[in-house]
């Protein structure tokens, strides 16, 4: 996994096509969707991976959930790599869920699409979130409020089967807008919650399968 990442992430790896296509869920798939978020299944990893963020910037290593941290071109992020102990199907709800938690911070889903590429070796389907802060919420100043900027959430599943989250935030560097929240700001308010009493906890392998 650490291979493709760095394959993923260098520079000659940008996809050459644009065969992105919309992303959809199916009825069914939102029942299930809207089950785990009244039972609030995701308390199993959001604590979690909250922890594994700040366990990365410390530079601590050897914890059950692993994160690495993005840094480049004014855009900061987190890598919230996949643990088996989820399931695909808790790890999309997991990943609807980053997306509803962003929404709900002042923010429009601006794209959602999917697209899946074909290696030599692998291949790599990725599904993407871009949410923009709202357009009519400005100070009293007459500046945007911007909020953390721009921020993208990608599900990248290589071979059909999980491999991380990607949780990137974009701010703006024009002074019409104001000064971007920090990355870590973020972080807390998508993820830092309680962690999932006993009987949530038992609830996971109801949600296992995609």
């Amino acid at each position: 996994m650490l291979d493709f990442l760095k394959q993923l992430f260098s520079p000659d790896a940008a996809p050459k096509t644009t065969d992105w296509q919309p992303l959809h869920r199916t009825p069914a798939q939102e029942r299930t969707r809207a089950r785990w978020l009244e039972q609030q299944v995701y308390l199993n990893w959001a604590g979690p991976y909250f922890k594994a963020y700040h366990f990365s910037k410390a530079g601590i290593t050897g914890q059950q959930f692993r994160v690495q941290l993005l840094e480049e071109a004014g855009r900061q992020g987190a890598v919230l790599l996949y643990d088996p102990s989820m399931g695909p199907g808790n790890f999309r709800h997991f990943f609807d869920l980053l997306r509803d938690r962003v929404q709900a911070l002042g923010y429009n889903i601006s794209a959602a699409d999917q697209r899946t590429l074909h290696h030599e070796r692998y291949s790599e389907t990725v599904e993407k979130y871009f949410l923009k802060p709202l357009p009519n919420d400005c100070t009293a100043t007459g500046r945007c409020n911007q909020r953390y900027g721009n921020v993208t959430v990608d599900l990248v599943r290589v071979n059909d089967q999980p491999g991380f989250i990607r949780f990137v935030s974009n701010p703006y560097q024009d002074t019409i807008f104001t000064p971007a929240h920090s990355f870590d700001e973020l972080m807390a308010a998508v993820l830092d919650m309680p962690p999932a009493p006993p009987e949530v906890q038992a609830l996971v392998k109801d949600y296992w399968k995609d």
